[in-house]
This record gives C-alpha cells, structure tokens and sequence, in this order.
C-alpha cells in the first residue's frame, strides 16, 4: 500500500502526526461502502435536521452514555422547555433535572446548564467554534468538541465514537484484540469526506449501528471496551433515587431519605456528600433541596 496522506490531528489535547497507509482507490471503496448504506438506511433523527449550535450541543450532551432511542423520547421535550441558552442558564436546577429524568447520568444535566452559564457570561450567548474553548467547557470532551464543530460548524474534525470505532474495527482490524484507538486515528483521519464532513460522520456513524445488530459487536476488540455494570442496585441507580426524592419533596431530610430508600445509611451519607460537592444538592440545616 501507498502512504495516501499525513496531517497533524489532536486527541485528547495532544498533538500527533498521523500517517495514512491507504491507497486513494481503497480510500474511495470505503467511503462508497459506506455512502451506499446511508443513501439506502440513514436514519432520520431530529438533531440532524438543524445547524443551530445550541440544539447540536443538548443531542451531543444527551447522546454521551445513552441509545438514541432514549434521547430521542427527551430530545424535543427538552428543547421545549429550555429553547435556548438564555433559558437554560436562568432556569433552576430542579426544573432542569426534572426534565432529564430518565436519560441517567445527571451530571449531563448539570453540565449543559453551567455550559450556558458560560455562554451567556463569557461568548455573548453564542457556543464557540473554536476547539479550545469547546473543550473547556463542562462535560465537553475531544470527541463531544470535534462532533459540535462537525455538526454544527462543518469545520472537518477527526474524533471517534462507539458507531465510528465498529465500523473501522470491523473494516480493518476484525481479527485483532484489544485495538488501541491511536490505531483508528490515522484510518479516520484519511477515510474523512471533508467535503462534507457532517454527511461523512451521519453515514459512519449509522453503519456502526447496523453492525452492532448484524455481527457480535466488534467494538469489543476495542482497548476502551468495558462491559456495561448493570444498572439495577449499582450507586448510579440510588443517585437517580436520591436525586428524583429531594426533586418531589424539596427539604427531605437524610432520615427521611434512610427511611424511603431501606438500604446502607452510610451509603446514603456518603452519597448526599457527593452529590452537594458535585452541585446537585444545598444543604439548610438537616434538610436538603435541589441547588
């Protein structure tokens, strides 16, 4: 094979020169591969239908950790009730958590509102394009920033997710174990349609999503693979409780809290100390409210 190109691409905030060992013949294949799915199965989903940079950023925040299928059951109810980053910025927290029930991960929640906070403070109520500002920003990582520059910009990005790292495990390292993501890196790198980079990462992105269901999921010859804890009786899930009990009795105290939710008391200490560091909770006295 012929080296087809080198650029220089960042991940996780580190520079790197990447260099291509594909020919511009299978460069074409693939992306054709890939086209072809998506002009026959490319799935229809909301967030895809919009630039506005805001409404990327809530699909990009819901989208971490969670199926499309349930960020598309929140998506628009959100949208409703927060249109805007002004809006999301002054509303409380309680109201915001409300809302987000159910996608899990409520740290998500926490972090799109003080995301608008810092729009609102710092870029005059516009999310920046620039990669080092985005990344600055909570909950915004590498993959998270490239996507909103991607989605919302079409600034050509190189980053990977689960769908994105199946489909180049399966195309190019189906037989290998434990592939390293600075492997992919170069693949995606040279394989990116910059033409049209938002199209490039939709069509990707769904092709790894029919290979989850087609083959046993090649991601787990990822390095980042990790099985999923189950859900049922892990911390996550008594967070989730604690946090939906103080939304539907504002100034429950820890007693209380004990006494509804039947497990380990030190379990529930431990947790309420969290989840008042974390910002999720305030404390008057021994009753707690939502921040």
């Amino acid at each position: 094979m012929s080296a087809a190109g080198a650029d220089i691409i960042k991940h996780n905030g580190k520079s790197r020169r990447t260099i291509c060992d594909l020919s511009s013949e299978q460069i074409t294949s693939f992306q054709e591969r890939i086209y072809k799915h998506y002009r026959s199965e490319g799935r229809v989903l909301p967030w895809r239908k919009t630039r506005d940079p805001y409404k990327i950023l809530v699909s990009e925040l819901m989208l971490q950790q969670t199926q499309v299928e349930r960020a598309l059951v929140k998506y628009q109810l959100f949208l409703n009730n927060f249109p805007s980053f002004s809006a999301l910025s002054h509303a409380p927290l309680k109201n915001v958590l409300e809302v987000w029930h159910g996608l899990g991960y409520n740290k998500r929640a926490i972090a799109l509102k003080r995301i608008a906070q810092t729009v609102e403070a710092q870029f005059v109520g516009k999310l920046p394009s620039d990669y080092s500002a985005l990344v600055g920003l909570p909950g915004v990582g590498h993959a998270t920033a490239c996507a909103i520059r991607t989605f919302a910009f079409d600034i050509p990005s190189v980053f990977i997710e689960t769908n994105i790292r199946t489909v180049f495990i399966h195309a190019f390292y189906a037989d290998e174990k434990g592939v390293e993501d600075d492997k992919l890196y170069p693949l995606v790198e040279c394989t990116l349609d910059r033409s049209n980079p938002r199209k490039w990462y939709y069509a990707l992105m769904d092709y790894g999503a029919m290979l989850k269901k087609q083959h046993k999921n090649p991601s787990r010859n990822s390095a980042q693979y990790k099985k999923q804890v189950p859900f049922e009786g892990s911390n996550r899930q008594l967070r989730g409780k604690i946090i939906s009990l103080i939304i539907a009795h504002s100034g429950i105290t820890e007693a209380d809290l004990i006494r509804r939710l039947n497990v380990d008391p030190q379990l529930i200490s431990s947790n309420l100390q969290k989840l008042e560091a974390e910002g999720f909770l305030k404390r008057h006295h021994t009753k707690f409210f939502i921040a």
